[in-house]
């Protein structure tokens, strides 16, 4: 038998192998996925208006610093971690002399991010770096001292999470029909299915994405429930539901209608509206006085809380301003990045 030793050459690592002259499948983007290897590759793919796999592009950051007004020496909190774009940003404005702080309840992507973020040279006592859904920012209070200059909340779902189909985000890719945040957290989005009505599904496509046809949904949902375990599945019987054979045949209206039924599994999954509801009350407890706080919001449901929200504290002098108009991205910005065309931000000062 032939002896291997500690000095032989490590085994050559072939690359992921895909068929045709551009990868199509997530784990095929190898370049894409690393970019910091492949920088000029994912620079094509920005470019032409896509975001590349495994990362996210931060929406509305230059209006975002305009309205935080980040500074040297100033604490402050990314209650949404993500990709990291939002962070890098604002930790350029506080330094020397400042801290900020960055959450996200994500516990694969954050790891991802940390990991590199700290390959960057950001430490670990000017960025700290925890795993909390921003419903639990109060307890940052302890370290934050008397709390924050500014916050951000970027309230849309990461690129990494939408485009790999592992994590049942995506409707377009067959996957398991998860949609958690945090995988190793209650139940999927499969398993709530199997456990509601007709009627209850039918209320929950409705309050959490204005569902127009969200009966016809529900019924279907409910009657296909055991046979629905993947994404395609949740998607054809949407589709079968209103009159299209498959998923591959369905028209814009469909298409919306499956996206739509996607977005309010996530929210309930999730339980999205309860933890920005819960962050929202504690906003005026965790900043500073003249402390601000922008919102990043992708869908009514999202803009009407943080608009009531922000209406009430001016309303009760806990707010000394708010926007009175929601912001959007520059027209540049959803030419070049299509995902953020769905974006609203709106803000508040503390009184």
């Amino acid at each position: 038998m032939m002896e291997h030793t500690n000095n032989e050459p490590p085994q050559h690592k072939r690359r992921v192998r895909y068929r045709g002259a551009h990868p199509r499948h997530f784990k095929e983007k190898y370049k894409e996925l690393n970019s910091q290897k492949y920088p000029e590759d994912v620079e094509k793919v920005i470019l032409a208006g896509k975001t590349p796999a495994g990362t996210h592009r931060p929406i509305c950051v230059n209006e975002i610093l305009d309205i935080l007004k980040p500074s040297p020496g100033q604490v402050g909190l990314d209650a949404t971690l993500g990709f990291g774009g939002h962070t890098v940003e604002l930790f350029k404005k506080i330094i020397p002399g400042g801290r900020l702080f960055a959450i996200d309840a994500d516990p694969v992507e954050l790891a991802r991010t940390e990991k590199r973020l700290r390959a960057m040279g950001f430490s670990d006592k000017e960025l700290i770096i925890k795993r909390s859904n921003f419903a639990g920012m109060a307890k940052l209070l302890i370290d934050a001292v008397s709390g924050f200059d500014f916050i951000l909340a970027d309230l849309g779902i990461s690129s990494m999470q939408l485009d790999n189909p592992e994590r049942g985000f995506t409707f377009k890719r067959e996957g398991p029909l998860d949609l958690r945040l945090n995988p190793h957290r209650g139940q999927s989005a499969a398993q709530l299915i199997k456990s509601l009505d007709a009627k209850q599904l039918e209320m929950m496509f409705f309050e959490n994405s204005d569902e127009p046809r969200a009966r016809t949904i529900a019924r279907a949902v409910f009657n296909n429930r055991d046979e629905i375990n993947k994404t395609t599945d949740l998607a054809n019987v949407i589709a079968y539901a209103l009159s299209k054979k498959s998923f591959s045949e369905c028209d814009t209206a469909t298409t919306t209608s499956i996206r739509r039924v996607f977005q309010a599994l996530r929210i309930e999954v999730n339980a999205e509206f309860t933890v920005l509801e819960q962050f929202l009350r504690d906003l005026p407890f965790c900043l500073k006085d003249q402390g601000r706080v922008a919102v990043l919001c992708f869908h009514s449901g999202e803009d009407n809380r943080v608009q009531a929200s922000f209406q009430q504290g001016l309303e009760a002098g806990v707010y000394s301003d708010i926007s009175r108009e929601p912001l959007r991205p520059s027209s540049s910005e959803q030419y070049s990045n299509p995902r953020s065309k769905s974006a609203v931000l709106r803000w508040a000062v503390k009184a």
